[in-house]
Parts: structure tokens; sequence; C-alpha cells
């Protein structure tokens, strides 16, 4: 599928949320839109990536991107879907996913939580030692068709962002490899368990250099191939190699790509691709980022201190991770005028700063922007994913609203709502 021009297309969507009243001044502050166009060319992206020959399960991660309306767009395309807690597996099922291509990740699994999934057939993937205990009892009461799986940490160590690196030596996830006794031990229970036929592993996403994740699933894989050769039969039938493919916030380019994924695999496992194994994908951010922008109107700029200070209805709220990392999150910022028209004038040093109260709720320090006046538009660029809908009720900010768009041939925008705008009358519901 071939898109428009990124800034051409945003400034296209926003001139007519703003014709829509989808933004505005008074009634709606703030927005967020989802390209679903490139969400389509992104899925489209990752199954085209993966060999033909290999049975593969591309599920999308719940937590990138939660709306029921667009899971269910998403299952449309062919995605399963992994969850990450009884939510997320709410949210799943209502977008009529089936059970059975839904992926059940947590380290906090509950007994309740376990059962509905093994009742279900959900796909769980044991996190811990003591889990797997907790599912020996479940399943000793009755079987299941779940695949089930362990996940695994090949301890490969961190990317840039230690908070996003989850294969380190003491990471909280999975069951380590390199510790002692724990691979043979690990070896035991897939003897014991016959119903135990799956690997999962995941290193980490953002700021993980492809070559760290592809080692992490080498390692998964060798492991998968021990088991195998000491119980003399194929066990291990299935590989969840996660997800976490990092993304470019630097500009338009959607670099890496799922091929370039591919192609570090095959250097560094390249028996991941002969048919010996089913495999499971997890992607979240990856696929959603880069095709979503969200919307903020300038209520107030001042100086202070000789620094410019626009004061918009985006932060912390649904920024958090930018606001309270913001050399590891840092957001592409534009400046547009009331109508949605991109703004041209001469680069002024200023900073973004957000509706909360406390003074690190800004989105952008020091940056050179046309001069920013109340009543522009600010645009976060590629907040497809987290974002807008991982909101942060700091200041009992309501949830903005969410809107899918589509541009079809002409140039016409069409809306489809994802999320409406949370009242302020919501906040105030009195305790049952």
């Amino acid at each position: 599928m071939t898109l428009p021009q990124p800034a051409a297309r945003r400034e296209r969507v926003l001139r007519e949320a703003v014709r829509h009243r989808l933004l505005d001044p008074q009634d709606a502050l703030l927005a967020a839109f989802v390209d679903l166009d490139g969400v389509a060319a992104s899925v489209a992206e990752l199954h085209g990536a993966f060999p033909p020959g290999v049975e593969v399960l591309h599920t999308f991660a719940a937590k990138a991107n939660c709306l029921v309306p667009l899971l269910a767009r998403l299952r449309g395309l062919g995605m399963g879907c992994e969850v990450a807690g009884p939510g997320e597996f709410a949210q799943a099922l209502a977008a009529g996913f089936d059970p059975g291509r839904i992926v059940f990740d947590s380290p906090a699994k509950t007994r309740r939580e376990l059962l509905r999934a093994l009742e279900l057939g959900a796909a769980v993937n044991i996190d811990n030692w003591q889990e797997l205990g907790r599912v020996d009892d479940l399943l000793r009461a009755g079987a299941s068709a779940s695949r089930i799986g362990v996940r695994v940490n090949p301890q490969v160590g961190a990317g840039t962002i230690g908070a996003m690196s989850t294969a380190t030596a003491t990471s909280k996830f999975g069951i380590t490899l390199a510790d002692a006794g724990n691979a043979e031990r690990l070896v035991e229970a897939f003897r014991a368990r016959p119903w135990l036929t799956w690997i999962h592993v995941h290193v980490g996403s953002q700021g993980c250099p492809l070559d760290l994740l592809a080692e992490g699933v080498a390692q998964a894989v060798g492991f998968a191939e021990r088991v195998n050769a000491e119980l003399g039969r194929r066990r291990v039938t299935g590989i969840d190699l996660g997800g976490g493919l990092p993304v470019n916030f630097a500009d338009d380019t959607t670099t890496p790509g799922f091929a370039d994924y591919v192609d570090r695999l095959r250097a560094h496992v390249p028996e991941l691709f002969d048919g010996r194994y089913r495999l499971v994908t997890e992607f979240g951010r990856s696929l959603l980022a880069k095709n979503g922008f969200t919307a903020a109107y300038v209520e107030y700029t001042k100086e202070s201190g000789g620094r410019r200070i626009a004061v918009t209805h985006a932060g912390a709220q649904v920024a958090t991770r930018t606001v309270f990392m913001p050399d590891a999150w840092p957001l592409r910022i534009t400046a547009h005028h009331p109508s949605g028209a991109a703004k041209d004038g001469a680069p002024v040093v200023q900073d973004v700063a957000g509706p909360c109260c406390f003074a690190g709720d800004l989105l952008a320090r020091g940056r050179a922007l046309p001069p920013l006046e109340p009543g522009d538009l600010v645009a976060l660029l590629d907040t497809g994913a987290y974002y807008a809908t991982t909101h942060f009720q700091y200041n009992s900010l309501p949830e903005p609203a969410v809107h899918g768009f589509t541009v079809d041939a002409a140039g016409e925008v069409r809306f489809t709502p994802l999320r409406r705008a949370q009242r302020i009358d919501e906040l105030l519901r009195p305790v049952d």
C-alpha cells in the first residue's frame, strides 16, 4: 500500500479534524489519531517478512494500544493477541479473538486468571517455578487445550534503556538459563510434563539492537534443542519470539523494518526457519507507534528567565514516558495554526509544557519551533502506541478521544471512533 508523504497526510487529517470539531478549543482540547491505513500496511509488512514455509502466529501486544475497536481491526487483519493481565484478556475476548489465538503473558498471574486461560484454551507462558507448580495443580484437576510454554531469560544483557531491557542478569521476567542449576532443572521439568511444549523469550524493546534481540532468541532455541536432544524426542515444538522491535522516533522513516529483524534472526539462528518449530511473535509498538499522533491546543504562552513557554493540553497524562524519561523517549513535535495548517515561521527556542501541576510536565525543553501562540495546535508524532491509550490520571485529567482515520485516493479523510472522550461526570461515580 502506497501512502502520501506523512507530513502532508497529518496536516490534511488535522485540518479535517478541526473542521469536524474533533479538535475544538472549547470542547475537544486534546485528541489522539490512529492511521488505520498505516496499521494495515505495517501488519502486511510483518506478515510478508517471515518466509511462507514457516508456521507463524503474529500476535499484537495489547499493552501497546488496548482499545477494543482497534484490536478488532487487527484481528480482521489476521493478527492474534498477546495479553498481560485480566483487563487486556477481557478486551481481547471483547474484540472477538478466538482464545486459541490469545497468548497470556504476565509475571503475576493469579490462580483464577490461570484457570480461566486454561479453561478457554489460550496459550500460557509460565514465568517462574512457583507458577509452574500452580499450573501443575490446575492441570491435575482437568486437561486443557492451551499451548503451554516457559518464559526463559537468556541473560544476554541490556540495551540503551534499562527499563526496556528484560534479559539482564537480574530481570524480573522468566527463568534464568545461566544461573546455577536452572537449565538442568528446566530440562527435567519438560521431561516430567508432556503438556509443556513451548519456549518463550523476550529480550526487550526500545533501545535494544537487533543483534541483541536475535542473540536472545538463539539462546532460547539452543535450549529447546537441548531439551529435545536429552529427551530423545521433539518435546519443544514451538518458540514464542516475543516482540520488541525498536522504533525510530527521529524522523518519518520506519527503521528498522521487520525484514531487517528476520535477516538478523537468519544470521544468528537459521534453524528457526527450517520448519522444525512453530513460531509466535508479539509485536506492539513497532506496529502502531508511527501510525498515530496526538494533537492538543496551546492554552497560554509566557516567558520565564528569557525562555518562551507554551502551555498545552497534552502532558504527562498522555506522554508519561516522555515527561518522566525525556532523554530515553524524546518526541517530535510540530506546530500548527488553529486551522490545522502547518506553521512555517522562523523557529524560536521554546519549551512545550503540559497541563499537569508539577514543574517537570514538559513535552520538550528548548525545542526550536515556529512561535506558538494561544489557540495554536501542537502535534506529538509517533504516538500510535502507548501514549494517549495508556492514560495517566494525574490531576484527574480525563481520557481524551481516540479517532481512527483513513484517507482515500481522492484525499477524503474518514474518521472512525476508537474511544470517546471521558466526561468529567464519569470521574464522579459514587462508590457502590
